[in-house]
């Protein structure tokens, strides 16, 4: 419930800064080479927009695409996810009660194959807005390149956490069990694979595990619950053959790794120690309450790792010289990288990825601006 409230209270504030945002969508006076030549850049809004919206923060997911159009001056159709059909009705409803005018948010639900086949093509649609896993990004964006529409794709991470020997490990055990088990751990950019200087290791992994089987899990609707079940069965089903492939492998379980109860769609909080490079779920996204953490020697070796997937969203680092701050920062290969504290995904940043990750960005200045086409016009005075 604490988790459901802050996304809403997010997406007001997402809303806001982009209403603001509409004030700035400025143009250009470029000089001329003659002086009866006046030269301009326009912002146009590129117009109506197809846009696919997943089920993990269904009031933010959509908030971040019609927010930043409808500052832009695009109109919409929002493809809402079947698993939380609700909330995003109730948004769009927000919208309308809000005085925008009822045709410029279109809301359908349905086979998404079938409503993508449609949009995508048509002649009206001039952009597309995805937010999904990277394997339905791909046909998207292949499907939308094919009719050469415009395109902002939010895909799948798997984002390291580098934990250096002089960092805070107390902070960095706190943020990163907070982040790594919000939403069940169905985030893009959840923590996943956490690398851990040898030194400091063993005190990392003890107490991140002692927090993580601290955790409360359970009805959502209770205020003592600090992480609900998954979505469905088969992520579920999905999560445990991951675990157990790992396991398998010789992966060590330190916590969790099992259904709880038998019932239900719970999940344990799980970690998973010296997982091999092999196992799927370290080159897969796991998309679950599972962290993985490895050692590492030198910071080189760390980076090696952090960048070896084409995976390029999130990431996340804890050091505590400025030297090995700056090196993290700049060699980390990811859309974002927040360091000793947790600074995504604020509406005045930048939030997007790279590789595979996806094309684009959604947040800050530049998400207006996705929204946006330049003009030239070119006039000169004739006569007096």
């Amino acid at each position: 419930m604490a988790q459901a409230k802050a996304e809403v209270l997010a997406g007001a504030e997402f809303i806001e800064w982009s209403a603001e945002e509409a004030r700035r969508t400025y143009g250009l006076v470029i000089p001329a080479r003659n002086a009866e030549v006046l030269q301009l850049t326009l912002r146009e809004p590129v117009g109506p927009v197809a846009a696919f919206a997943p089920w993990n923060f269904p009031i933010n997911q959509c908030v971040r695409k019609l927010a930043a159009g409808l500052a832009a001056g695009c109109s919409f159709v929002l493809k809402g996810p079947e698993d939380t059909p609700g909330s995003p009705a109730e948004l769009v409803r927000a919208f309308v009660d809000a005085g925008v005018p009822g045709n410029t948010i279109n809301l359908v639900y349905g086979d998404p194959p079938m409503i993508s086949g449609h949009l995508i093509p048509h002649r009206v649609i001039r952009k597309i807005s995805f937010t999904g896993s990277t394997q339905v990004g791909r046909q998207i964006g292949a499907m939308a390149a094919s009719h050469m529409k415009r395109m902002t794709l939010e895909l799948g991470g798997h984002a390291p956490v580098i934990v250096a020997e002089d960092a805070d490990i107390e902070a960095a055990v706190k943020f990163m069990v907070l982040q790594k088990f919000r939403n069940g751990g169905q985030v893009c950019t959840s923590p996943t694979r956490f690398l851990v200087q040898q030194k400091v290791f063993d005190r990392f992994v003890e107490k991140f595990v002692k927090q993580c089987a601290e955790l409360v899990v359970g009805d959502g609707l209770d205020p003592a619950t600090e992480m609900g079940p998954l979505i469905n069965r088969k992520r579920v089903d999905s999560v445990s053959e991951l675990v157990d492939e790992a396991v398998s492998l010789g992966a060590k379980l330190c916590t969790g790794g099992n259904r709880i109860a038998n019932k239900g769609f719970f999940y344990a909080p799980t970690v998973l120690t010296n997982v091999p490079i092999a196992a799927r779920i370290m080159n897969e996204e796991p998309f679950g309450p599972v962290a993985l953490i490895n050692p590492f020697n030198t910071l080189d070796e760390a980076l090696e790792e952090a960048n070896r997937l084409e995976f390029g969203l999130a990431s996340y680092a804890f050091a505590g010289s400025a030297a090995t701050v700056a090196k993290l920062g700049k060699g980390i290969a990811a859309g974002m990288v927040s360091i000793n504290h947790l600074g995504l995904a604020l509406p005045e940043v930048p939030f997007g990825g790279i590789g595979d990750s996806g094309v684009g960005t959604e947040g800050g200045a530049e998400a207006v601006a996705q929204f946006l086409a330049t003009k030239f016009v070119t006039q000169q005075t004739i006569g007096g």
